[in-house]
């Protein structure tokens, strides 16, 4: 019966043809659209593993780049048990690059205390560092002297010794980093004080403090003593001065006149009367992981929803080829009757050459899917990361299959119920 479904099925090349491509399409974007979101879980993923640390930053901050804490808190933190290192930093955007003004890939410039920084046992940026650089250290403490990523250095074609204008300032390379990961390597690292010279940032803040265990304490009880410490605590009010926007207008002046001045200040914002009573908050890497899982399932159902319609036609394709291959068979199936094949046995010959069409569909659609993101991550390496797991290309062969049995029961049950004479006498 294998052999006589798939010979039925290449006397109808047409039609097979197109319910094949069809469910092809439909899985092949099926495998396309959710590797994206297993690309994000993936970055993600291997993001958080490297840093295991904690970060305290400001409630409500969704990353550092919009927290302002006390740069004075930094000394509290330290005190309390279970703390190896504590480090300030301070994020903020890089607007302009070699004249250029930073409007699609973000770059961001990454001050780091550098006495403290030296003294945690991981850090992902210094252990990243290429041969013939160097990570940053004390002695760049006040310099202009930076480390930048594989990726920014290719893209302006610079290397170690050589400058690059950052925000209208002359930065020195001492190094380049490659973490291989789209999330970590988009900074520009530098000196915090240096970083706050070059966009006024409030001397006595930070954005985040990044916070080392030593292991004698487990982290939900750091989380917690840091909580406590602080509670009930206001943040500074505001100094008024310029926000983001006015920074970004300063980038576009510089764009057109290159000049050498630091951008305006951006300060803290202060907690308004009646937030919560905790003016700082500790994520892990398991609260970050919580997030973005949160944020994966709202993609999948969007992501349910785009494949759902390719489905649902390729499924239609594949009702339509089998009723259509039923109708032009119905003597066929007669003769079969006639000389004892059994309703189920009909039944059973049009199921299988759906399922044909399934499995075949399902596998060049998970390869052209497959392909198609190692064709994506080669072109587009520093701005997208797909990934197509096993599991959802076992999931989406196997339900290429699903798909196929579906759309020809009906057409296989319309066979099975016909008598032998009917359909002789219908063709």
């Amino acid at each position: 019966m294998w052999k006589f479904a798939a010979h039925n099925l290449l006397s109808q090349k047409l039609r097979t043809a197109l319910a094949l491509l069809g469910l092809t399409v439909a899985i092949l974007a099926m495998v396309g659209l959710f590797s994206v979101a297993e690309g994000l879980d993936a970055s993600f993923d291997d993001a958080f593993t490297r840093i295991p640390g904690l970060v305290a930053m400001q409630p409500g901050a969704p990353v550092p780049l919009f927290s302002s804490l006390p740069a004075e808190w930094e000394d509290e933190l330290e005190e309390l048990p279970g703390i190896r290192t504590v480090n300030a930093e301070v994020w903020q955007r890089a607007n302009l690059i070699e004249g250029q003004l930073i409007t699609k890939k973000p770059r961001f410039l990454f001050g780091m205390h550098l006495p403290s920084r030296v003294r945690l046992e991981q850090a992902v940026y210094r252990d990243a560092v290429l041969p013939g650089g160097r990570f940053l250290g004390p002695e760049d403490v006040g310099s202009t002297n930076t480390l930048v990523s594989k990726s920014i250095a290719e893209e302006y074609e610079v290397g170690v010794g050589d400058v690059l204008s950052v925000n209208g300032v002359d930065l020195t390379i001492v190094g380049v980093y490659h973490t291989k990961s789209l999330l970590l390597d988009v900074a520009i690292l530098l000196d915090i004080g240096t970083v706050r010279r070059m966009t006024g940032f409030n001397p006595d803040s930070v954005s985040a403090f990044y916070i080392e265990p030593d292991g004698s304490v487990p982290s939900d009880d750091i989380v917690a003593a840091v909580e406590e410490r602080f509670r009930g605590r206001k943040l500074p009010p505001p100094r008024f001065g310029r926000s983001d926007l006015g920074l970004l207008v300063d980038s576009v002046v510089q764009y057109f006149q290159q000049p050498q001045t630091p951008s305006p200040s951006r300060n803290f914002v202060s907690q308004e009367d009646g937030d919560d009573d905790l003016p700082i908050e500790v994520k892990s890497a398991t609260d970050w992981a919580e997030q973005v899982d949160e944020f994966s399932g709202d993609l999948d159902l969007f992501l349910t929803l785009m494949t759902s319609i390719g489905v649902t036609i390729a499924v239609l394709s594949i009702l339509n080829t089998m009723l259509m291959s039923v109708s032009e068979r119905i003597v066929e199936f007669g003769v079969l009757r006639a000389n004892g094949w059994s309703p189920r046995d009909v039944m059973a010959l049009v199921t299988l050459e759906s399922v044909y069409i399934g499995l075949l569909g399902g596998v060049l659609g998970c390869a052209g899917g497959w392909a198609g993101t190692l064709i994506v991550n080669a072109i587009f390496s520093d701005r997208l990361q797909l990934y197509a797991s096993p599991s959802l290309l076992a999931f989406s062969l196997a339900f290429s299959i699903v798909v196929g049995v579906l759309g020809g029961l009906y057409p296989a049950y319309w066979a099975m119920r016909m008598s032998p004479m009917d359909a002789i006498r219908r063709g």
